[in-house]
Order: C-alpha cells, then structure tokens, then sequence
C-alpha cells in the first residue's frame, strides 16, 4: 500500500546532495573528476606513506652516498628503484615526496580549520550584533584585505621566531599555522556576515501570526 505524498518522509541531507547541482556538476566535468582522483591519490599517498612508500628516507641506514643524484628511473641513467631518482644524499625522492605531504596536509589542515572557525564565529557575532562590533569588525577585515597575505604570514612568523628564538619544533608548526589561519579568516567572516544579516532581516520582516 502506498502512502500518500504528504505523508512520505522527505528526502535526507546525503539524498539531496547527489540530486543536486554540485554533484550533478561535478560528474559532468571531466576535469573535476580528474582533479578529485589526484587528489584522492595524494591524501592516501601521505597518510599511508610508511607502509606505500619504496624507501624511509628518515632511515639513514639504508642511504647509499652511491645513489646520490640519481635521474629519475625513465632516464638512461636512472633505477627502476627510485622512480623520480635521487638527492645528493641518495635519499628517494618519491619517498621525501610521500613524508613530506604528510607535514604539508597537517599543517593545511589545522590551519584552514582554525580560520573557518575563526572567520564563521566573527561573521556571525558581526551580523548579528550589528552596530559598532560590526563596524569594529569590518574594519579589521578591511586593513587585513589592505595587506598581502604572503606579507602578514611573514610577520607573524618572523615575531614569533624572535620572540621564541630556541622553540620546538612543535611550537614552529604551531606559529606557521597561526601565521596562515589569521590570512584565511578574511573571508569567511565577511561571507558569513552577509548571510547572518539577510537572515536577521527576513526574520525581523517576517509579519507574526
């Protein structure tokens, strides 16, 4: 027996992405697809990087000053071994490749984590509030955007390697991601504001029953 329309439970949040525009534009790209799958292939490359990786390039045991430079393997002087060759430590590069995006994915991360975080709280404090914290807070966004963001990167990186001169390596991720995060937060918060504000608008208009 079939129940009515109106009483059928309506589709779920994963039901309606795949029936929506985002997705159906996304299998329709050749160039999408292509892009996600490299992608795909180098998050898994960097969290499986101790058990996919030919070589340990932390392992200095197993270097060999006799492998230094090597081209890579497509190459008349090149070793099936090492397929994008050699540095001049006869480390692989493949596997540095493979370590090193693990570094690089942490630090994205944490760092656009921290900004969408950073940036959706302001946005919603400013569009809600109004009045002089919005204006406080527009205001800071506009003399971050008045900066490049590669320059405030910079300088908080560079203070906080003269304020801790012997930190850990640890406190160093830690700046970089700060440094990064407080370029990124930009935009989010004014995003979010615009929306916060025709939202609060179409609430405060709306006639009560």
């Amino acid at each position: 027996m079939n129940r009515p329309a109106s009483l059928e439970a309506p589709p779920g949040a994963l039901a309606r992405f795949f029936a929506g525009d985002v997705w159906h534009s996304f299998t329709h790209s050749p160039v999408a697809i292509v892009s996600a799958l490299l992608v795909l292939l180098c998050a898994v490359s960097a969290l499986f990087a101790p058990w996919l990786s030919p070589h340990d390039p932390f392992d200095l045991a197993t270097l060999d000053l006799a492998n230094s430079r090597l081209p890579p393997a497509w190459m008349p002087e090149g070793k099936a071994s090492f397929l994008l060759g050699t540095d001049d430590q006869g480390r692989d590069i493949l596997s540095a490749l493979m370590y090193g995006a693990r570094i690089s994915l942490l630090v994205a991360l944490a760092a656009v984590t921290l900004s969408v975080v950073l940036g959706v709280g302001l946005g919603l404090l400013s569009g809600f509030v109004g009045g002089r914290l919005d204006a406080f807070i527009m205001r800071v966004c506009d003399v971050m955007l008045s900066f490049p963001a590669i320059l405030v990167a910079l300088l908080i990186d560079g203070v906080g390697r003269a304020m801790f001169p012997n930190a850990h390596e640890s406190l160093a991720f830690a700046v970089l991601i700060l440094a990064i995060a407080l370029t990124g937060w930009v935009q989010y918060a004014r995003t979010v504001r615009g929306t916060t504000m025709v939202e609060r608008r179409r609430n405060t208009c709306r006639p009560r029953a």
